[in-house]
């Protein structure tokens, strides 16, 4: 895998470099590039997310969201990361691996935005499949599976070019922008190709 340099895990937070990025669990420290990017990218984010609290941007919401982020990562359900380039410098976006299940799934479903003016450079093509190599083999899941609106072009496009497979169509899944949406259902198991 050309693509991964390296992972390295710190008291269980990894930091995941990859050819054009690099991931790492939120900080408190990430709190004012991260408002500005959220603030600046609202427009662009508002039709694919869920409606943003009112205190979305405050710090302490953030402190809370980062204190969510750390337990999670400590008991092992969820892999939040800031995606940065790859000096570690400018954030570019966030991915999360959440709702890790073992036992007989050894499985998760994996989430991602991209800063309005980083999209469409191929950032979270990289970032996917750093995320993917993660999952698979030092995580040893079995299988990612993620969700997009079906007029979603880029997410789709993104999904299918690091190899997910389209697998179905759910119903009024996910409230989406303030609105009970259809979405395509995509996975990824260990054994796929890796693109």
């Amino acid at each position: 895998m050309a693509f991964l340099r390296s992972i390295s895990t710190v008291s269980t937070s990894p930091t995941i470099r990859a050819e054009r990025v690099l991931l790492r669990a939120p900080m408190l420290a990430d709190y004012p590039q991260w408002a500005k990017l959220r603030e600046d990218s609202r427009s662009f984010l508002a039709p694919w997310e869920p409606i943003w609290p009112a205190d979305d941007l405050t710090k302490l919401s953030f402190r809370r969201r980062i204190r969510r982020y750390q337990r999670e990562i400590r008991n092992g359900s969820g892999y939040p990361m800031f995606v940065f380039s790859p000096d570690g410098e400018t954030l570019l976006g966030g991915l999360t691996l959440s709702q890790v299940q073992r036992g007989v799934a050894q499985s998760a479903v994996l989430g991602y935005w991209m800063g309005m003016p980083f999209a469409g450079k191929g950032y979270m093509s990289a970032s996917v499949r750093a995320m993917a190599a993660f999952a698979f083999d030092t995580l040893h899941l079995n299988r990612i599976d993620a969700a997009c609106l079906p007029h979603n072009q880029a997410s789709i496009q993104l999904l299918e070019t690091v190899g997910f497979r389209r697998e179905g169509y759910a119903r009024k899944f996910l409230c989406i922008d303030g609105r009970w949406q259809d979405h395509l259902l995509y996975g990824l198991v260990r054994d796929d190709p890796r693109t």
